[in-house]
């Protein structure tokens, strides 16, 4: 692990002009925010991560998890994952958040992640990791080394001749059916993101994963309004029960009258270089009985631009099965 500045700034704007300073002074240096640390600290051990200065925001005031005014949900920045999970709020409201959240990693990662933290969560891609091989995303211009390498558990959705890493986020999979609006703190102003808009996809700057500027700070997160009726599912598929990152997954959020589907939000993980909202299964879905037939033409639309590499064919079929049954599931 490489040197670095560090701070434990106990006021927002104290953290994001430190963060503007340090920038400034380092002349474009790395700054990165630390909470949880259970990315971060792995990467900076591995040299992937380096950066010049490293500031503290656990003793922000960005913990609670709030009612919204409109009937929503406002999520801080640094609520643990283990939290939020448990929350009545969201086992009630958001039961595909909490699901998924479940899902993800280990109880005592858990106790440490943070809502801001699973946002920007790195791949998991071998090549990234580690620092002796090309990656375009760590090092661009080296190459892509998994396209002829080992791409078994890729992405096979929204991938680039520059980058087929997978995003690992199973909560941002959830987040994104439920249309999660990422509030964000910079330098010059304030603004407020959809989530559909955060992750970018590699095309050719693989390196730039979201569309953070330099010095900005996830506030919180908001969710708007549950729809009244709806059934919420997470359903994720993997190589061993726990403590694993999805091969594929789904989260889906539908409602149903005189066995109708009247309204759903579906999203996938495990497949996608950002958690892959799927507007064409939404689509298909609507108006449509809710029966393994239009489950099954929904899945269809879902992975029809796949592109596999020579190892993770069999996803395409995983993903559609896996979308398929969490449908099934939802509509009981």
């Amino acid at each position: 692990m490489k040197t670095f500045e560090f701070s434990q700034p106990a006021d927002p704007a104290v953290a994001i002009a430190a963060a503007a300073r340090a920038t400034t002074a380092q002349q474009g240096a790395d700054v990165r925010f630390l909470a949880g640390g259970t990315t971060l600290i792995d990467l900076m051990k591995l040299n992937v991560e380096t950066p010049a200065w490293v500031i503290d925001i656990n003793r922000l005031p960005l913990d609670k998890i709030e009612a919204t005014p409109e009937g929503g949900l406002k999520i801080g920045a640094t609520v643990r994952n283990s939290v939020l999970a448990y929350h009545p709020m969201v086992q009630r409201d958001y039961a595909v958040l909490s699901q998924a959240l479940l899902a993800g990693a280990s109880a005592q990662i858990r106790n440490m992640a943070t809502t801001a933290g699973n946002l920007l969560q790195r791949t998991r891609c071998m090549y990234f990791r580690d620092t002796a091989m090309p990656c375009n995303k760590r090092e661009p211009g080296t190459g892509c080394s998994a396209i002829t390498g080992n791409n078994r558990t890729l992405a096979i959705l929204g991938t680039s001749e520059h980058c087929i890493a997978t995003n690992p986020s199973d909560m941002s999979v959830a987040l994104a059916a439920l249309e999660a609006t990422i509030h964000v703190r910079g330098p010059k102003s304030t603004r407020a993101i959809a989530i559909g808009d955060f992750h970018l996809l590699p095309g050719n700057t693989p390196q730039r994963e979201t569309v953070l500027e330099p010095g900005e700070l996830i506030t919180d997160v908001t969710l708007p309004p549950p729809v009244a009726g709806s059934k919420q599912v997470y359903l994720k598929l993997r190589d061993r029960a726990s403590y694993e990152f999805a091969l594929a997954s789904a989260a889906v959020v539908v409602a149903i009258a005189d066995s109708n589907v009247t309204r759903a939000r579906i999203a996938l993980g495990g497949v996608g270089t950002k958690p892959w909202r799927s507007p064409e299964a939404e689509t298909v879905l609507a108006g449509q009985p809710a029966d393994a037939t239009s489950f099954r033409k929904a899945a269809e639309a879902a992975l029809r631009d796949a592109k596999p590499q020579s190892e993770n064919g069999f996803k395409i079929e995983l993903a559609k099965r896996c979308l398929a049954h969490a449908l099934q599931m939802a509509a009981g």
